[in-house]
């Protein structure tokens, strides 16, 4: 297999990823491995976008023992499948840290899974890198965010429909599976467009369940609303294996990115995979990396993908590079440690940096967020993604909104002794 991009201290690429080494926490370390854990659906309806992210894990792991392990040991990575059941993810996450040892996992997608497994990371003071886009609210000690915030997706994605380049739009469909992601972003977004002066007349706001499947009646009401003279957007955060159907129908139905644009949240590379993408040429989609991204650093890893995978047809997205920067940052944070000690990695991994896949330079912030690009691609016929738009630099993510007023208050700062998740001031920790 081919190495892996290395990121480590922009040393350039194909030169063999995190030979820099960790160790297990502390009492819990076994003496011939060191083990990690990865918590992804490889069953149910969020199979369909999370199995590529535990390959990419393995994949990951596969390169580092190639190129010695960590610290003379061989990585094993621990895989559990908890079968999109948001229960069962918690249980999924205690067996990992309690019974297998695991120095950290990574995984999670919906933002229900990652509420499921949270008091379990907080209970027995684990480590879990989340990969996906989420709403906010919410900053944990025991979490880091390498996914973007909602301000470094949903509300870019927002403004750009408004702005004539992206065509202007003036009213706005929000429709999304129901469950806490969706519900809070589009909390985010309706007083984001009221700030903007949009009217809750001119917002139209539909839930469906996971697996949702006959979209025939939505669909049309949507066209329905569409058809008052106002140019109107749909943003989609549909999840899961219901975007298939959706964008089918949209199809049907003859709904064009001219006529009424959608931007979707959690819709990449591996999700059109499964479709024809013919019907859909135009629609868009808000996110840190696109496969399309023309650098060094993304042609290494793509190859480096593809021949593990052992397809050339098979795609990258953003969630995969979300989990090769926390990889990465957490190799850099355990060898700075000198220890996979939570506590120690933790405050280690404060002002990491790497060299992501898009050709930015990323840091993770001491509010567990990473500082990163965000780009919109426009769906082309072949399933691959034209950038339309990106940021010039990198953004702050912010765990908390600045649109919802009882979030606009607080801060997060995790760095010791100022310890503060969700409060007006950091709290300082006394060192006696």
């Amino acid at each position: 297999m081919k190495s892996i991009p290395r990121m480590v201290g922009g040393l350039g690429v194909a030169a063999g990823l995190l030979t820099a080494g960790w160790s297990v926490n502390g009492a819990l370390a076994d003496d011939q491995t060191i083990k990690i854990g990865v918590l992804h659906s490889l069953s149910g309806t969020m199979a369909i976008s999370e199995t590529t992210l535990k390959d990419t894990v393995l994949m990951m792991v596969d390169d580092l023992n190639a190129n010695g392990g960590l610290l003379g040991k061989q990585v094993e990575a621990i895989v559990v499948d908890p079968a999109s059941d948001w229960p069962l993810f918690a249980e999924k996450a205690r067996e990992l840290i309690e019974k297998e040892q695991v120095a950290a996992v990574f995984g999670c997608w919906t933002s229900v899974s990652r509420k499921s497994v949270l008091p379990v990371f907080e209970e027995l003071n684990g480590l879990l890198f989340y990969p996906v886009q989420y709403e906010g609210e919410e900053s944990s000690r025991n979490v880091f965010y390498t996914g973007a915030a909602p301000n470094q997706q949903a509300i870019p994605a927002v403004e750009y429909l408004m702005s004539e380049d992206g065509g202007a739009a003036e009213r706005w469909v929000l429709l999304g599976t129901d469950y806490v992601y969706p519900r809070t972003t589009n909390k985010i977004l309706r007083a984001f467009l009221n700030s903007k002066g949009v009217s809750d007349d001119d917002i139209m706001e539909s839930y469906t369940p996971f697996g949702h499947s006959d979209w025939q009646t939505i669909v049309s009401d949507v066209k329905a609303f569409a058809s008052e003279g106002k140019q109107t957007a749909v943003v989609s955060t549909i999840n899961g294996d219901a975007n298939v159907p959706f964008y089918k129908e949209l199809g049907n139905q003859g709904i064009s990115a001219e006529d009424i644009p959608v931007v979707a949240f959690s819709v990449g590379e591996e999700e059109l995979s499964g479709l024809d993408t013919a019907p859909l040429v135009g629609h868009l989609a808000a996110w840190n990396y696109f496969m399309s991204v023309d650098t060094e650093e993304n042609d290494a890893f793509i190859e480096a993908w593809q021949t593990y995978i052992g397809s050339e047809d098979r795609v990258v997205n953003d969630p995969m590079e979300a989990h090769f920067i926390g990889f990465q940052m957490w190799a850099q944070a355990v060898r700075q440690a000198g220890s996979t000690n939570v506590d120690a990695v933790r405050q280690a991994m404060y002002g990491q940096n790497v060299r992501s896949l898009s050709g930015y330079d990323v840091t993770m912030n001491t509010n567990h967020h990473l500082s990163k690009p965000v780009m919109i691609g426009e769906i082309q016929d072949d399933g691959q993604f034209d950038i339309v738009w990106q940021t010039d630099g990198v953004v702050v993510g912010d765990a908390w909104s600045d649109f919802i007023p009882e979030s606009s208050k607080l801060t997060a700062d995790w760095t010791f002794p100022w310890v503060c998740g969700n409060c007006e001031q950091p709290i300082f920790v006394s060192t006696n």
